[in-house]
Protein backbone atom coordinates (compact mmCIF):
# COMPACT_ATOMS: atom_id res chain seq x y z
CA UNK A 1 0.00 0.00 0.00
CA UNK A 2 2.95 2.24 0.77
CA UNK A 3 4.67 1.85 -2.82
CA UNK A 4 1.34 2.18 -4.47
CA UNK A 5 0.51 5.42 -2.34
CA UNK A 6 4.32 6.61 -2.82
CA UNK A 7 3.71 5.72 -6.91
CA UNK A 8 0.51 7.80 -7.19
CA UNK A 9 1.99 11.05 -5.33
CA UNK A 10 4.88 10.72 -7.89
CA UNK A 11 2.31 10.22 -10.90
CA UNK A 12 0.80 13.37 -9.51
CA UNK A 13 3.78 16.06 -9.05
CA UNK A 14 4.85 14.80 -12.86
CA UNK A 15 1.21 15.61 -14.08
CA UNK A 16 1.07 18.85 -12.29
CA UNK A 17 4.56 19.79 -13.32
CA UNK A 18 3.65 18.83 -17.16
CA UNK A 19 0.77 20.60 -16.40
CA UNK A 20 2.56 23.71 -15.88
CA UNK A 21 4.85 23.52 -18.14
CA UNK A 22 2.73 23.17 -20.94
CA UNK A 23 0.60 26.10 -19.48
CA UNK A 24 3.70 28.19 -19.80
CA UNK A 25 4.40 27.41 -23.14
CA UNK A 26 0.67 28.62 -24.37
CA UNK A 27 0.70 31.58 -22.53
CA UNK A 28 4.39 32.08 -23.71
CA UNK A 29 3.15 31.61 -27.47
CA UNK A 30 0.52 34.11 -27.15
CA UNK A 31 3.37 36.54 -26.25
CA UNK A 32 5.39 35.35 -29.02
CA UNK A 33 2.41 35.99 -31.60
CA UNK A 34 1.63 39.48 -30.00
CA UNK A 35 4.12 41.56 -32.35
CA UNK A 36 2.15 40.79 -35.27
CA UNK A 37 0.32 43.88 -36.12
CA UNK A 38 3.80 45.77 -35.42
CA UNK A 39 5.53 43.94 -38.51
CA UNK A 40 2.07 43.50 -40.52
CA UNK A 41 2.44 47.53 -40.35
CA UNK A 42 6.07 47.33 -41.37
CA UNK A 43 5.46 45.56 -44.14
CA UNK A 44 2.04 47.18 -45.19
CA UNK A 45 3.89 50.74 -45.04
CA UNK A 46 7.30 49.06 -46.54
CA UNK A 47 9.24 51.11 -43.99
CA UNK A 48 10.21 50.17 -40.09
CA UNK A 49 9.21 53.84 -38.74
CA UNK A 50 10.45 54.62 -35.42
CA UNK A 51 10.38 51.14 -34.09
CA UNK A 52 13.08 49.62 -32.15
CA UNK A 53 14.88 46.52 -33.32
CA UNK A 54 16.46 45.90 -29.84
CA UNK A 55 13.50 44.32 -27.69
CA UNK A 56 13.72 41.73 -30.57
CA UNK A 57 17.13 41.42 -30.23
CA UNK A 58 17.05 41.09 -26.85
CA UNK A 59 14.88 38.59 -26.72
CA UNK A 60 16.53 36.38 -29.46
CA UNK A 61 19.56 36.04 -26.95
CA UNK A 62 17.67 35.62 -23.96
CA UNK A 63 15.61 32.62 -25.65
CA UNK A 64 18.98 31.16 -26.77
CA UNK A 65 20.30 31.28 -23.70
CA UNK A 66 17.14 29.93 -21.96
CA UNK A 67 17.26 26.82 -24.43
CA UNK A 68 20.67 26.41 -24.02
CA UNK A 69 20.51 25.73 -20.34
CA UNK A 70 17.25 23.63 -20.94
CA UNK A 71 19.05 21.24 -23.03
CA UNK A 72 20.70 17.84 -21.91
CA UNK A 73 24.17 19.27 -22.02
CA UNK A 74 23.41 21.30 -19.07
CA UNK A 75 20.29 20.59 -17.29
CA UNK A 76 18.04 17.14 -17.15
CA UNK A 77 14.75 17.29 -17.45
CA UNK A 78 12.92 20.83 -18.26
CA UNK A 79 12.75 19.98 -22.07
CA UNK A 80 9.17 22.08 -21.98
CA UNK A 81 11.47 25.17 -20.86
CA UNK A 82 13.09 24.28 -23.95
CA UNK A 83 10.38 24.21 -25.96
CA UNK A 84 8.65 26.99 -25.38
CA UNK A 85 12.43 28.83 -25.64
CA UNK A 86 13.17 27.57 -28.87
CA UNK A 87 9.70 28.66 -30.41
CA UNK A 88 10.64 31.86 -29.15
CA UNK A 89 13.98 32.30 -30.52
CA UNK A 90 12.66 31.22 -34.00
CA UNK A 91 9.88 33.67 -33.50
CA UNK A 92 12.36 36.78 -32.57
CA UNK A 93 14.29 35.99 -35.18
CA UNK A 94 11.70 35.98 -37.58
CA UNK A 95 10.89 39.37 -36.64
CA UNK A 96 14.57 40.45 -36.75
CA UNK A 97 14.46 39.57 -40.01
CA UNK A 98 11.66 41.52 -41.59
CA UNK A 99 13.14 44.42 -39.56
CA UNK A 100 16.47 43.83 -41.19
CA UNK A 101 14.98 43.69 -44.54
CA UNK A 102 12.27 47.13 -44.18
CA UNK A 103 14.82 49.31 -42.75
CA UNK A 104 17.28 51.86 -44.47
CA UNK A 105 20.44 51.43 -44.82
CA UNK A 106 21.82 52.47 -41.61
CA UNK A 107 19.64 50.71 -39.68
CA UNK A 108 20.24 47.48 -41.66
CA UNK A 109 23.53 47.38 -41.01
CA UNK A 110 23.52 48.72 -37.16
CA UNK A 111 20.70 45.89 -36.82
CA UNK A 112 22.34 42.85 -38.65
CA UNK A 113 25.67 44.11 -36.96
CA UNK A 114 23.72 42.90 -33.56
CA UNK A 115 22.30 39.89 -34.78
CA UNK A 116 25.87 38.93 -35.40
CA UNK A 117 26.73 40.15 -31.83
CA UNK A 118 24.21 37.58 -30.57
CA UNK A 119 25.04 34.48 -32.29
CA UNK A 120 28.76 35.61 -31.09
CA UNK A 121 27.61 35.91 -27.86
CA UNK A 122 25.86 32.77 -27.48
CA UNK A 123 28.70 30.80 -29.45
CA UNK A 124 31.06 31.90 -26.74
CA UNK A 125 28.90 31.37 -23.52
CA UNK A 126 28.43 27.47 -25.44
CA UNK A 127 32.22 27.33 -25.56
CA UNK A 128 33.58 28.52 -22.59
CA UNK A 129 30.33 26.39 -20.80
CA UNK A 130 31.71 23.33 -22.49
CA UNK A 131 35.29 23.60 -22.23
CA UNK A 132 35.70 24.89 -18.47
CA UNK A 133 33.27 23.61 -17.08
CA UNK A 134 31.72 20.04 -16.03
CA UNK A 135 28.14 19.12 -15.89
CA UNK A 136 26.90 20.41 -12.31
CA UNK A 137 29.36 23.70 -12.65
CA UNK A 138 27.92 24.38 -16.14
CA UNK A 139 24.76 23.90 -15.02
CA UNK A 140 25.36 26.91 -12.43
CA UNK A 141 27.01 29.16 -14.95
CA UNK A 142 24.68 28.47 -17.66
CA UNK A 143 21.83 28.79 -14.71
CA UNK A 144 22.88 31.77 -13.73
CA UNK A 145 23.39 33.51 -16.96
CA UNK A 146 19.57 32.62 -17.69
CA UNK A 147 18.70 34.69 -14.60
CA UNK A 148 19.83 37.55 -15.23
CA UNK A 149 19.19 37.50 -18.69
CA UNK A 150 15.19 36.63 -17.95
CA UNK A 151 15.39 38.99 -14.53
CA UNK A 152 16.43 41.67 -17.24
CA UNK A 153 13.73 40.91 -19.14
CA UNK A 154 11.04 41.32 -16.55
CA UNK A 155 11.91 44.58 -15.57
CA UNK A 156 11.39 45.90 -19.05
CA UNK A 157 8.14 46.61 -18.26
CA UNK A 158 8.88 49.05 -15.31
CA UNK A 159 9.47 51.70 -17.42
CA UNK A 160 5.41 51.13 -18.94
CA UNK A 161 4.54 51.04 -15.12
CA UNK A 162 6.08 54.26 -14.30
CA UNK A 163 4.34 55.80 -17.22
CA UNK A 164 0.95 54.41 -16.65
CA UNK A 165 0.98 56.01 -13.35
CA UNK A 166 2.38 59.27 -14.50
CA UNK A 167 -0.64 59.34 -17.04
CA UNK A 168 -3.09 57.73 -14.92
CA UNK A 169 -3.61 56.37 -18.19
CA UNK A 170 -3.78 52.18 -19.31
CA UNK A 171 -3.29 53.10 -23.01
CA UNK A 172 -0.15 52.52 -23.25
CA UNK A 173 0.05 48.73 -21.29
CA UNK A 174 -2.25 46.41 -23.51
CA UNK A 175 -4.18 44.63 -20.72
CA UNK A 176 -3.92 41.18 -22.72
CA UNK A 177 -0.15 40.95 -23.20
CA UNK A 178 0.07 42.18 -19.25
CA UNK A 179 -2.14 39.13 -18.36
CA UNK A 180 -0.47 36.79 -20.89
CA UNK A 181 2.93 37.92 -19.49
CA UNK A 182 1.47 37.19 -15.81
CA UNK A 183 0.11 34.25 -16.30
CA UNK A 184 3.20 32.21 -18.25
CA UNK A 185 5.59 33.63 -15.48
CA UNK A 186 3.11 32.24 -12.96
CA UNK A 187 3.10 28.61 -14.75
CA UNK A 188 6.69 28.28 -15.18
CA UNK A 189 7.10 29.57 -11.40
CA UNK A 190 5.15 26.57 -10.56
CA UNK A 191 7.21 24.34 -13.04
CA UNK A 192 10.52 25.66 -11.67
CA UNK A 193 9.04 25.02 -8.06
CA UNK A 194 7.61 21.61 -8.86
CA UNK A 195 11.03 20.72 -10.17
CA UNK A 196 12.90 22.48 -7.60
CA UNK A 197 14.99 24.59 -9.93
CA UNK A 198 16.32 27.62 -9.08
CA UNK A 199 17.21 28.68 -12.07
CA UNK A 200 13.78 28.85 -13.17
CA UNK A 201 11.54 28.96 -10.28
CA UNK A 202 13.03 32.81 -9.04
CA UNK A 203 13.19 34.37 -12.17
CA UNK A 204 9.71 33.35 -12.85
CA UNK A 205 8.45 34.22 -9.94
CA UNK A 206 9.96 38.05 -9.94
CA UNK A 207 8.19 38.51 -13.27
CA UNK A 208 4.64 37.26 -11.85
CA UNK A 209 5.25 39.73 -9.05
CA UNK A 210 5.59 42.16 -11.75
CA UNK A 211 2.81 40.85 -13.78
CA UNK A 212 0.37 40.99 -11.17
CA UNK A 213 1.37 44.66 -10.44
CA UNK A 214 0.60 45.74 -14.15
CA UNK A 215 -3.25 43.97 -13.55
CA UNK A 216 -3.25 46.05 -10.65
CA UNK A 217 -2.92 49.30 -11.79
CA UNK A 218 -4.86 48.08 -15.30
CA UNK A 219 -7.68 47.54 -12.82
CA UNK A 220 -6.87 50.98 -10.65
CA UNK A 221 -6.57 53.32 -13.63
CA UNK A 222 -8.55 51.62 -16.39
CA UNK A 223 -11.93 53.95 -15.39
CA UNK A 224 -9.32 57.03 -14.84
CA UNK A 225 -8.14 56.57 -18.47
CA UNK A 226 -10.08 59.35 -19.96
CA UNK A 227 -9.49 62.36 -22.69
CA UNK A 228 -8.00 64.61 -19.82
CA UNK A 229 -5.68 61.93 -18.68
CA UNK A 230 -4.13 60.85 -21.82
CA UNK A 231 -2.58 64.93 -22.61
CA UNK A 232 0.53 64.28 -24.34
CA UNK A 233 3.40 63.66 -22.37
CA UNK A 234 7.34 65.03 -23.08
CA UNK A 235 8.63 61.08 -23.22
CA UNK A 236 11.11 60.06 -25.34
CA UNK A 237 11.44 56.43 -25.79
CA UNK A 238 14.98 55.13 -26.80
Amino acid sequence: MTSLGLGGASSYHELCCYGAGIAGNIFAFVLFVSPLPTFRRIVRNGSTEHFSAMPYIYSLLNCLICVWYALPFVSYGVVLAATVNTIGAAFQLAYTAVFIAYADAKKRLKVSMLLLGVFCAFGLIVYVSMAMFDHNPRQTFVGYLSVASLICMFASPLSIINLVIKTKSVEYMPFYLSLSMSLMSASFFAYGALLDDFFIYIPNGIGTVLGFIQLLLYAYFRKGSGDEARRPLLVTHT
